[in-house]
């Protein structure tokens, strides 16, 4: 049930939203909808929707759908730990997560979701990924969940290329990427070039501006994947891509 796709300002969307307001922040919740249903869950970390399973739901759903055990899947900007446990549901014992997140505060919370659930099949990255690897600015947003690389960032993070990870051996090759990066997708695709053209992983995309999304859906569809929209949008006005190679 989308309970998040209820609007904030209509009766219903009050009366569901309004006791949730009386549970402490510090509090660990069952996850209550979605294939990690039951998975331990801070309040505090995010918005109710995470929790109550209905964020991103039609993402959630095609996650979900698509992703089979065994697998490997990146997440790329893993925020506190929905998509990343989720995966590791999904993935298994047998698959792997790599997760990448550079704020200290969203990895508090990520860590903690991995520990209150047992998680053992999940990496941690602490850092950005960019085209660049060492030491970037980052631009802290209106919420911990909008940060993001740029020259005039206030705070200092590390960064890594994919390229270079998957080819030193560090991390093995993805077949799943969900990229949210607040602005950095083209960044992030510049690091990961060699990558994407060998091993072509299916992607779950956000992208953030309309310039910047014309710009990935070009490079993705140059690249030889087929795009399509994950809330049901034209390819043009969406910003949720769901991109796979043909």
């Amino acid at each position: 049930m989308n309970l998040s796709g209820i609007p904030k300002t209509s009766l219903l969307g009050r009366l569901i939203r309004y006791p949730l307001r009386l549970i402490p922040k510090d509090a660990a919740v069952p996850i209550l909808q979605g294939r990690f249903k039951g998975k331990k869950w801070i309040v505090g970390s995010a918005n109710h929707g995470y929790w109550l399973g209905s964020y991103e739901f039609k993402k959630r759903l095609l996650f979900e759908r698509v992703i089979p055990p065994g697998s490997v899947v990146y997440d790329v900007g893993g925020f506190v730990g929905y998509y990343t446990l989720l995966a590791s549901v999904l993935v298994g014992q047998e698959g792997r997560v790599v997760v990448f997140e550079p704020l200290p505060r969203n990895l508090y919370y990520l860590k903690e979701h991995l520990r209150l659930n047992r998680i053992s099949n999940v990496t941690v990255v602490e850092a950005a990924v960019s085209d660049q690897a060492g030491t970037l600015s980052f631009k802290e947003g209106p919420s911990r969940a909008r940060g993001r690389l740029a020259e005039d960032g206030g705070l200092q993070v590390q960064a890594v290329r994919l390229d270079d990870l998957v080819e030193s051996g560090e991390l093995p090759e993805p077949q799943y990427m969900k990229v949210d990066v607040e602005g950095a997708e083209l960044r992030a695709f510049a690091g990961a070039q060699r990558l994407m053209e060998r091993c072509h992983p299916t992607l779950f995309l956000d992208t953030h501006g309309s310039k910047l999304h014309a710009e990935c859906c070009r490079l993705l569809a140059e690249l030889g994947y087929r795009l399509e929209t994950i809330d049901g949008k034209d390819l043009l006005e969406s910003k949720e891509i769901f991109a796979t190679y043909e």
